[in-house]
C-alpha cells in the first residue's frame, strides 16, 4: 500500500500493492500497522457497511458530529463513483474546501476520510458496490449532512447528462451556512 496524495489534512487517497497473474489478482485492503505508518492515523475500525447502487445514485454529503463522527476507509469492490470528502472541521487549514476522485474495482484506490469530514459518492456505473470501513457505530442522532449542491462549496460533480437519484432525506440536508452552528 502507498499513499498517492494527502489532497486535504488528515485526508489520504491511498492505493493497494495488487499482485495479479493469469488466475486474477491479490491485494491486501487493510493492514492497521502499515495504515498507521503510512498516514499517521491510529484508526481503530468498529463497523463495515456495503452498499450497491444503480448510475447516478447519489449520497451524501453526510457526516456524524460530536462523540459520534466517524473517519471511513472507502473503496469500490464492482463498478466505479465519483467520490467526495469535505472538510467541515473550523479549526482546518482545510476548512470548507473538498477532494473528489474517482474510484473503481479497477483501480483498487481507496479514500480515508477522517473525523469531522461529510462524505458523499455519486455511482458513474450500473451495480456498483461500495464499501467503507468506520471507526465509530452509526448513530442516527448524530447524523448531520451537507446539501450536495451547496453554492457556497461548490463541488464539481461528473452528473452532467446523468439521472441523479436522491434519497429523500439527502434531498432536504442543509447548506453550509446552516450546517456551521452544528461543527462547533
Amino acid at each position: 500500500m502507498k499513499v498517492l496524495s494527502e489532497p486535504l489534512k488528515d485526508c489520504f487517497l491511498l492505493e493497494p500493492t495488487v499482485f495479479g497473474d493469469h488466475r486474477g489478482y491479490f491485494f491486501e485492503s487493510f493492514n492497521d500497522v502499515l495504515f498507521e505508518q503510512l498516514t499517521g492515523q491510529n484508526s481503530h475500525f468498529v463497523q463495515d457497511n456495503q452498499s450497491k447502487s444503480s448510475r447516478g445514485v447519489l449520497r451524501g454529503i453526510h457526516m456524524q458530529k460530536g462523540g459520534a463522527a466517524q473517519a471511513k476507509l472507502v473503496r469500490v469492490v464492482a463498478g466505479a463513483v465519483w467520490d467526495v470528502a469535505v472538510d467541515l472541521r473550523p479549526s482546518s487549514p482545510t476548512y470548507k474546501q473538498w477532494f473528489g476522485v474517482e474510484l473503481t474495482a479497477e483501480n483498487h484506490r481507496m479514500l480515508y476520510v477522517p473525523r469531522g469530514f461529510g462524505h458523499g459518492f455519486v455511482t458513474l456505473e450500473d451495480d456498483t458496490i461500495f464499501t467503507y470501513k468506520c471507526d465509530n457505530h452509526y448513530s442516527v442522532a448524530d447524523e448531520i449532512g451537507l446539501m450536495y449542491n451547496d453554492a457556497a462549496i461548490g463541488i464539481q460533480w461528473p452528473i452532467e447528462g446523468m439521472d441523479i437519484k436522491l434519497s429523500e432525506k439527502d434531498g432536504r440536508l442543509m447548506s453550509i451556512s446552516e450546517l456551521e452552528p452544528h461543527l462547533k
